[in-house]
């Protein structure tokens, strides 16, 4: 290895040893980061904007990465993952909302497929790094990427404009807005629609909006009755924002709060990570490969999945793959537990592959873009904190509970395969309330939109 003898980044040890506590410990403590970051992360990027807060996740990384990559104990390391944990869980609240408020309004579901690729790109790199560099201290080098990727965010951000939609809403500078909005779908592209959606004015210099009415076939007392219309009227009174307490007492953004909490929670209830810790013991026995090359294996096909099913949201609508996704995880549950107890290991392979790809088709991507779809720009900070932090909670309870409980089952009943039962259990459970409380958003202008016609249909 470079840079001395079966040494790490500047004469590190080659190892630091650890008890089955500790190695827990560290692996527990990222995900504490994550929640902390998720929640705290809501509040800030409503008040500070998105591009502050990606900077900000960016220093997290960038900090957490460089202790771990030179970490000689076990505190050190503990430390060195909350800090990276943190800028995790900020992450997958802020990139979010900032992708859905700069794609296209009839590209939203598209765009937001990238969050969960941007994860499984990431998982998939990490695995790979591992299978080539999992001895002596190579292992920091690992580590080691994660300084290469947060300072190659933090520059690239430099370059990346403020959500118009922010700047609109919460600064009140509508011409700003406009101006951004204008370079990010290009000189040529009409942008009048967008952002009258903001209902915060047009953002037009008061010369080219005079130009434009005087232009119109219309007298005089017409004109100026125009330069008195709501479309041309000066910004109106900006909304103030709602905090995460604030946003779930407020009977007219509860139901959205609900339901992505709702949602976060399926996702994980369905039983994707027991998928993902299962599937090896499922498949090893099929197939002459190492685990960590089907690890990789499972990650390219979650990977490719969730690419091939980007278009979907926007084709077929949100609520729509939502449900087909619940449904083809609990039917693949139910294949799946039925083929360990009788030992058809075929049928346990196809289960976990069609598993693994109807979590890509749904319950993977469409998460992570409804919040911003549900609640009008002075709630969508508070409630994207609502739906990670319950994704981080739910994400804690399945990968605690799931080796307890799988155990007790197969101890009390006899084989093994019987948790899967439960998780087919979870996934009815979720399409009815998914069924229930979770309106279509695709083709919505906005919330009130979203929520009117949702009344309306009851």
């Amino acid at each position: 290895m470079a840079l001395g003898s079966k040494k790490g980044p500047a004469a590190a040890p080659d190892c630091i040893p650890m008890t089955p506590a500790s190695f827990a410990a560290i692996s527990a403590i990222f995900t504490v980061g994550g929640l902390i970051g998720a929640l705290a992360a809501g509040p800030f990027t409503s008040r500070r904007g998105r591009r502050l807060s990606m900077q900000a996740t960016a220093v997290f990384y960038l900090v957490g990465s460089i202790i771990e990559t030179f970490a000689s104990s076990v505190p050190v390391m503990v430390i060195a993952r909350f800090l990276t944990g943190i800028g995790a869980g900020a992450s997958t609240v802020i990139v979010p909302l900032y992708i859905s408020e700069v794609a296209p309004p009839t590209k939203r579901g598209f765009f937001g497929a990238f969050t969960q690729i941007s994860i499984n790109v990431g998982i998939l790199f990490t695995q790979t790094l591992g299978y080539f560099m999992s001895h002596d201290s190579a292992w920091r080098w690992i580590f080691a990427t994660g300084v290469i990727v947060a300072l190659a965010q933090g520059f690239g951000l430099l370059l990346v404009p403020e959500s118009p939609s922010w700047t609109a809403n919460v600064k009140g500078d509508v011409a700003h807005a406009r101006r951004d909005l204008q370079r990010i779908r290009g000189k040529h592209s009409n942008v009048d629609e967008e952002v009258e959606a903001w209902g915060a004015g047009d953002g037009k210099p008061p010369g080219e909006r005079e130009h434009l009415l005087a232009g119109e076939d219309s007298g005089p007392a017409e004109a100026g009755a125009g330069l008195l219309s709501p479309s041309s009227s000066a910004p109106r009174s900006q909304k103030a924002h709602l905090g995460f307490v604030q946003v779930v007492r407020d009977p007219l953004y509860r139901p959205a709060i609900i339901a992505v909490v709702g949602i976060m929670f399926a996702q994980q209830l369905c039983g994707i990570n027991s998928i993902i810790m299962y599937s090896v013991s499922l498949l090893k026995d099929l197939l002459p490969i190492s685990s960590a090359v089907l690890t990789i294996i499972i990650s390219v096909i979650n990977l490719g999945t969730t690419i091939a099913s980007s278009p979907l949201p926007d084709r077929l609508g949100r609520k729509t793959c939502l449900l087909a996704s619940i449904i083809g995880q609990g039917s693949s549950s139910l294949a799946l537990a039925l083929s360990i107890m009788f030992g058809f290991k075929i049928l346990s392979a196809i289960a976990v592959l069609l598993f693994v790809a109807f979590f890509a088709l749904g319950l993977g991507p469409v998460p992570f873009i409804m919040a911003s779809e549900l609640v009008g720009p002075e709630a969508v900070g508070a409630t994207q904190s609502w739906a990670l932090g319950a994704s981080y909670i739910a994400t804690f309870l399945v990968a605690y509970l799931f080796p307890i409980v799988n155990e007790a089952l197969n101890n009390t009943l006899g084989g093994a395969g019987w948790v899967y039962f439960i998780f087919a259990g979870f996934a009815l459970l979720s399409a009815v309330f998914i069924t229930r409380n979770v309106p279509e958003t695709k083709g919505k202008r906005d919330a009130d939109e979203v929520w009117g016609r949702a009344r309306r249909a009851d």
